[in-house]
């Protein structure tokens, strides 16, 4: 399985490409983290960050900004980002500052970040100890995905992409929920085509969402499910404790709660996929209140006029988005009685 795929996103041309080499894309500047330098051949003058969300700040962004304009690069120069979603994010927010868009190639090194975080756009960085407040979207020319980096991951790394996988699998690919319900131990196996189909059925999933939605205006905030609860479980734990996969793993857990008390979710479907996210032993309680989530709620990019919007799934590829109070997400977190608030949502 070697077919490229290709997609455009807000008038600009994104290639992916499948490679099994370690050299990496010819550029002006490569920017890894301190994980991933050994895992490609040598390149000169490279910027090394530290790795991990704490490197997610405006001091990592200032770094590659300094070395290009130390470099004195014009606007046809080219930047790589070779890491996780933490790297891609960082150097394509850098890419679209500097001269006001420079190019941009990504080589994403964890499976979260070769299905999810390197396609699509969106830049950013934390800030004020919240998830990608500050950023921007400006998508990648290029990305180079080598499947085979997947087997060198850490197990726990290996499932906080997985579980991305599973997010997609719900919205929009029927054939990947059901495989990876039958070939549970080949998925953790890692079995490289298995992997391989995996990240190209993700991407052609978000690829399809994002081509007709770049900006979020409509269906590509489906690509947010579990992903309100969990970015604000990410932000109330200081990033600490949870991955961000399994925050969102969480996050599509109480997706699934919110949408039986509101009577969307058909129960068999929530007891089917809440099978699954335990069979590869993501937690589903967190047992922290509303209160010590209210701040990552409040500051979700994607709430209006004091409500949240949240994507209920209902069935696989049957996500829906509605509006929720905080009475609505205090019932959801707090476990209150089953049906209190329906009434306050607004589909």
């Amino acid at each position: 399985m070697s077919d490229n795929l290709s997609f455009t996103i807000s008038g600009v041309r994104t290639d992916v490409v499948f490679s099994g080499s370690r050299r990496l894309p010819e550029s002006d500047l490569t920017i890894f983290d301190a994980n991933t330098a050994p895992l490609f051949d040598a390149v000169p003058d490279p910027l090394v960050l530290p790795a991990g969300e704490q490197a997610k700040e405006w001091e990592s962004v200032r770094a590659i900004l300094e070395r290009c304009a130390r470099l004195a690069l014009g606007r046809d120069a080219v930047l790589c980002g070779v890491g996780g979603g933490v790297v891609c994010d960082i150097t394509a927010f850098a890419a679209s500052l500097y001269m006001r868009g420079c190019g941009l190639v990504l080589v994403p090194t964890t499976l979260l970040s070769m299905v999810d975080a390197s396609l699509g756009g969106k830049t950013g960085i934390d800030f004020l100890g919240y998830k990608n407040m500050v950023g921007t979207f400006y998508p990648s020319g290029r990305i180079v995905i080598r499947a085979d980096v997947v087997r060198t991951l850490p197990q726990r790394e290996y499932l906080s992409g997985l579980a991305e996988v599973i997010k997609t699998a719900l919205i929009g690919d029927r054939d990947l929920l059901v495989l990876l319900e039958t070939r549970h131990d080949a998925v953790m196996a890692r079995e490289p085509a298995l992997v391989e189909e995996m990240i190209r059925r993700c991407l052609s999933v978000k690829g399809r969402l994002v081509e007709e939605d770049p900006k979020e205006g409509g269906a590509r905030a489906l690509l947010n499910l579990g992903h309100t609860f969990g970015h604000a479980l990410e932000t109330a734990t200081g990033f600490t404790g949870w991955t961000h996969g399994e925050a969102v793993a969480w996050g599509i857990g109480r997706a699934l709660e919110a949408g039986k008390r509101f009577g969307m979710t058909d129960p068999d479907f929530s007891e089917r996929v809440t099978s699954l996210l335990a069979s590869y032993g993501y937690r589903l309680r967190a047992d922290l209140p509303y209160a010590a989530l209210a701040p990552g709620f409040e500051r979700d990019k994607k709430r209006k006029g004091g409500r949240t919007r949240l994507v209920i799934p209902c069935d696989v590829c049957d996500m829906r988005m509605v509006e929720a109070s905080t009475e609505d997400l205090t019932a959801v977190i707090d476990a209150a009685g089953p049906g209190r608030g329906k009434e306050r949502m607004k589909a």
